[in-house]
């Protein structure tokens, strides 16, 4: 019998000796993003270098009531680094609830004992003890084994466990289900399996997101014509005072610059960035609430435009547990059957798995057998045979006499009498229903032999038919993405007749809605395009190795999918990481938590459904406020081209435009954006806003320089900034109006609510000398309100032309 002396412990000197050297079992932190990529993330962006620059140049003139428009720049930024941050906390949190302590043994100087010391402290060649339970810590080679059973499904996909023997090698983030071993650790920290693929998976990319990569479109055409235009209109403004002597003189140049800044953020949709950010910041909050941890914000839209759904059998339609399905007593009853129906031999055999499910080495599987049985029935089990992968069978001796607990088709090999066959014959029927049949037979002339073959005589008494167990929400969730046109594809690797049954007991078929019986992977084809052309055809996919599942996704996005991918262990890292969107499981591998980007934290897949629900609401009710900021960048585009080609000073002040921003645009669209809405996601969101924000925004923009221009001419620039100011509320309310239609409920008074708003900023002193407004005379109202009605007859027109045709429906 091998003792702790035999395994070769380290002394403290060699320990000391190895964790001096490095080989300690230190990785860099995995389970989440790191503070510095988020802040990265959210600070160093196109749309804070431009206000930033803005709100320096103004600050510079000291007009710091027209640089209020930079504090949109500081909330959108801590929106998205306080969101993402509390989700990486809630991971981190995870992780150290899930790091339990190692069990080693090492020489202290007293002779080698057993130790529990943190995960951090292995060392290489350290003495690694494991039991049912445990999760592997890093690499190494078994030296002695007790049954051991590893779950390796994390690495492989497989979800049965596999056994291991002296020599055979244990990876680290696998799990140990049954049994006993000892190893010496032969890779620790970076070096080990678990972590070298986590490295690969970590390397950072931002989730693709439509509405921010329509945003970031729109800003980059912006960018390039700010500096020109910034620094034409300051020329405009300068010619319009007189000639740089003069400005410079006057000090007329710091004019000249507000003017020139007005005119460029007027073009920025900075509101359109921060209520991106808010909404994202909210449906990340109410999913959080339903256990749904939303790493990037962007991934909240990005499940509404899906359109493939690749899921992970093991952890997500199955809880990856085993159970038992059904237990069938077999063959004739002796003597006469029992007063509870049971026959005594039947009754003893019960015993026995009851025995067997609770003995200390017991695997999944013995477990499972010996499901439901009476505590009354345990069998007093005198000597035992343990199991093995090789022989595939264990036995007991009781004293009712001896069993054999194993495969059928091993433990019937070669029998073709009735009894034999009707048990194969079920064992057959099970695996066309993605089950497998453990039988216990009773052996008459005692414990087998383990160095010869099984006796032919061996009496079959129970059948166990085990199955995973199918989370019970997996159907409905299923039946909720094919309703909404979403096309699973599942990935296990397993059998491939297991999963394709277990894929058709929760609903899930091929491309042509037909059952699929199922595609072994190891047939796939290396070439992109081949491939593609079998995830066509096929739905159901078995002995999927790692690599194959991230060529899958790579497939499917080749051919123009949205793709989605469910995983929990470290085999689905690098696959969620390039899925579009990569959802993990909150059991899963820490490695595969800190790629993807949304983490359903209790592990149930019901929630997907919800985040559907969250995304649509962001993407319709965007889309539907969008055009109000659009239609700004538009009339903020064409005032300052016109203002360089005429030389006149520009119409506004940055602090008319926050004003009418914020009536028209900033607070109406942050309510209209916050609705549910489940119309479904249409692709092509950026054209659609801008087929009818464009026209709008020239008409505005037309009104408003028609309007400055007469009232200039004839009273001056203040008067004529404050007619121009009152036209451009009128126009702006109307494109918000038909934002807001139907107008049932609040969305009517809002708008007439903003409208009152924008008259009391006219009518009070106080924000009537903030704004830098004056009170129109009878004349400049007249030419007021004949451009505003023009004006909203040609938008109104348009609309019904152009935009009525393109806009989501309010839900």
């Amino acid at each position: 019998m091998t003792t702790l002396a035999d395994l070769g412990a380290l002394t403290t000197a060699q320990v000391d000796e190895r964790t001096a050297a490095g080989k300690v079992n230190v990785a860099a932190d995995t389970t989440s993003r790191s503070l510095a990529a988020i802040l990265r993330a959210n600070v160093f962006t196109l749309f804070n270098l431009i206000l930033t620059v803005a709100a320096v140049l103004v600050l510079i003139t000291g007009s710091w009531p027209d640089a209020v428009f930079a504090g949109v720049m500081v909330v959108n930024a801590a929106i998205g680094v306080v969101t993402e941050y509390r989700a990486k906390r809630t991971l981190d949190h995870l992780s150290l609830l899930s790091a339990a302590p190692a069990r080693v043994v090492r020489d202290a100087g007293t002779g080698p004992t057993e130790a529990e010391i943190p995960l951090q402290q292995l060392v290489e060649d350290d003495v690694l003890l494991l039991a049912t339970g445990d999760q592997v810590p890093a690499d190494g080679v078994v030296l002695r084994s007790t049954g051991l059973e590893i779950d390796e499904s994390v690495l492989t996909g497989e979800s049965q466990p596999v056994h291991k023997h002296p020599e055979d090698p244990v990876l680290s983030g696998t799990a140990v289900v049954a049994g006993t071993a000892s190893v010496r650790l032969t890779a620790v920290g970076e070096e080990s399996y678990a972590h070298r693929i986590a490295a690969e998976a970590k390397k950072f990319s931002v989730a693709p997101s439509e509405l921010r990569d329509g945003i970031n479109r729109v800003l980059r055409v912006v960018s390039f014509g700010i500096i020109p235009i910034a620094v034409l209109l300051a020329w405009a403004q300068v010619r319009a005072t007189g000639g740089w002597s003069d400005s410079i003189s006057s000090g007329a140049w710091r004019d000249a610059v507000v003017a020139g800044v007005a005119g460029v953020i007027g073009m920025v949709p900075e509101g359109l960035v921060l209520l991106t950010s808010l909404n994202f910041a909210l449906a990340a909050l109410l999913l959080a609430r339903q256990n749904v941890l939303v790493q990037e914000l962007q991934a909240v839209e990005v499940l509404a435009r899906v359109d493939v759904l690749c899921l992970d059998k093991t952890g997500t339609l199955t809880d990856g547990t085993v159970g038992l399905a059904r237990r069938d007593l077999v063959g004739a009853g002796s003597p006469a059957d029992g007063p509870d129906g049971i026959a005594p031999r039947h009754r003893a055999a019960l015993g026995v798995l009851a025995a067997l499910a609770v003995a200390p080495d017991a695997n999944a599987t013995a477990r499972a057998a010996g499901d439901g049985i009476d505590a009354a029935d345990l069998a007093d089990v005198l000597e035992t045979v343990p199991f093995s992968s090789a022989r595939k069978w264990s036995a007991v001796r009781t004293a009712d006499g001896a069993y054999v607990f194993g495969a059928p088709e091993i433990l019937l090999a070669g029998r073709d009498d009735a009894p034999a066959t009707d048990v194969l014959a079920s064992v057959r029927d099970a695996a066309a229903d993605g089950s497998r049949v453990v039988l216990l037979a009773a052996a008459p002339a005692g414990l087998p032999a383990t160095d010869a073959p099984l006796p032919g005589d061996l009496d079959p008494l129970v059948v166990c038919v085990l199955g995973e167990h199918v989370r019970p929400d997996a159907a409905q969730t299923l039946a909720y993405f094919h309703a909404q046109g979403v096309r699973t594809v599942v990935i296990s690797g397993d059998n491939p007749t297991t999963v394709a049954a277990i894929a058709a007991s929760v609903g899930s078929s091929g491309p042509d809605a037909a059952p699929d019986p199922g595609f072994d992977a190891r047939d796939l084809p290396d070439d992109a395009e081949a491939l593609a052309d079998v995830l066509d055809t096929h739905g159901v996919y078995g002995r999927v190795r790692p690599e194959q599942k991230r060529a899958m996704v790579h497939a499917l996005q080749a051919r123009g999918h949205v793709v989605a991918m469910t995983g929990d262990g470290v085999n689905d890292a690098l696959a969620l990481k390039d899925a579009d969107l990569g959802i993990a499981m909150g059991s899963g591998a820490a490695a595969t938590k800190a790629v993807a980007r949304i983490v359903l934290v209790d592990g149930r897949f019901a929630t997907l459904p919800g985040v559907v629900a969250q995304g649509r609401r962001v993407m319709a009710n965007m889309e539907r406020v969008a055009g109000l900021f659009l239609t700004k960048t538009t009339y903020a585009a064409l005032l300052a081209v016109a203002v360089v080609l005429i030389a006149v000073p520009y119409p506004f002040l940055p602090r008319h435009l926050t004003l009418i921003s914020s009536l028209t645009i900033g607070i109406p669209a942050f309510f209209l954006a916050l609705p549910p809405n489940d119309t479904r996601y249409r692709p092509g969101f950026l054209p659609r806003v801008l087929t009818y924000a464009v026209p709008s925004g020239l008409v505005a923009g037309a009104g408003v320089l028609v309007a400055y221009l007469v009232v200039r001419d004839r009273l001056g620039t203040t008067d004529a900034r404050s007619a121009a100011t009152l036209v451009l509320l009128g126009l702006a309310l109307w494109v918000l109006g038909i934002a807001a239609r139907p107008w049932r409920g609040w969305r009517g008074w809002l708008v007439v609510a903003l409208g009152l708003a924008g008259a009391g900023a006219f009518a009070l002193p106080v924000t009537r000398r903030f704004f830098a407004l004056e009170v129109p005379d009878a004349w400049t109202l007249e030419v007021v309100a004949t451009t505003v009605v023009v004006g909203w007859v040609l938008i109104e027109v348009l609309f019904r032309l152009i935009g009525a045709r393109h806009r989501a429906p309010i839900s």
